[in-house]
């Protein structure tokens, strides 16, 4: 695996970035844990992952269409959270 810097965000961009990754990986834990017994808070659940899921990678088409960063065939993109790099990281 090989990861090269691509580009950077703008701190704002990053966190923006930075709540839906972690609000997607919270409603992932909860996922875990919650059961279809309580068919409201399910389909809450599923339906707020959904919408998060469409915003994390909207996110992602957004800044690839401003930056054109490099891309490569079966290769995907991080951020590094703290300095708000762009790395592209292939097998």
């Amino acid at each position: 695996m090989t990861k090269k810097i691509v580009g950077q965000v703008t701190p704002e961009e990053r966190t923006e970035i930075q709540t839906l990754f972690e609000r997607r990986n919270g409603l992932n834990e909860l996922a875990k844990i919650l059961t279809a017994d309580n068919a409201e808070l399910y389909e809450k659940l599923v339906k707020d992952l959904g919408e998060t899921g469409t915003k994390f990678q909207s996110w992602w088409d957004r800044m690839v269409e401003k930056y054109q960063w490099e891309s490569a065939e079966n290769g995907n993109w991080e951020i590094n959270f703290d300095t708000c790099e762009i790395f592209l990281v292939t097998q």
